[in-house]
């Protein structure tokens, strides 16, 4: 990564970083895209290059590394595993985390959750990576793959982090990682 590449990660993080914090200190509906700016050090112009919105940039204060977690997590993964148990596994592992302040906050805000809903799609080039190597397409035949299992997982996570017409968050019975492995286990036959 050269330096301008460098640069524009850590604006990306310092923005995120500011932004969930400000969300945690004084509630997501509390915080301005200023100050969010002015806590990283840059201008609200230069936020706007990053984020199209506040709740993008708080949800990216919880999941910003989750993108290179998952790819390294499936690069780890025994080459003779089937794929779609080496994908399942590397998605389960960067939910297992217990609730958080920050879970809480995301949850319990209809636009964070959606924001943090849109924020899986953010791994599908690794996969599309991983799944061109392991099963040799080409770089349509893998996007179009690593594009079908981010949409298992975000309807895994949608059901995980159920809203009520009255409202409520409801966090069902069954675990994340149950709900992934069964969304993400429909793909089976392509993933082979």
């Amino acid at each position: 990564m050269g330096l301008r590449e460098r640069k524009k990660t850590e604006t990306r993080a310092a923005l995120a970083a500011a932004a969930l914090r400000l969300a945690l200190d004084k509630g997501a509906d509390n915080v301005r895209v200023d100050e969010i700016a002015e806590a990283a050090n840059v201008s609200p112009r230069t936020y706007n290059n990053y984020f199209p919105s506040r709740e993008h940039a708080i949800v990216a204060g919880i999941t910003a590394s989750r993108a290179l977690q998952v790819a390294e997590e499936l690069r780890a993964r025994p080459s003779g595993e089937p794929l779609v148990e080496s994908i399942t596994a590397a998605f389960a592992a960067q939910y297992r985390e217990p609730p958080s302040e920050a879970l809480a906050l995301v949850t319990s805000t209809p636009a964070l959750r959606e924001a943090y809903l849109d924020s899986v799609s953010s791994v599908e080039p690794p996969i599309a990576s991983v799944i061109a190597e392991r099963l040799g397409k080409d770089e349509l035949g893998a996007s179009v793959l690593a594009a079908a299992v981010s949409a298992a997982a975000r309807i895994a996570v949608r059901r995980w982090v159920d809203v009520r017409p009255s409202g409520l968050v409801v966090v069902p019975a069954v675990s994340l990682e149950d709900l992934l492995r069964e969304a993400i286990g429909h793909l089976e036959p392509a993933l082979r």
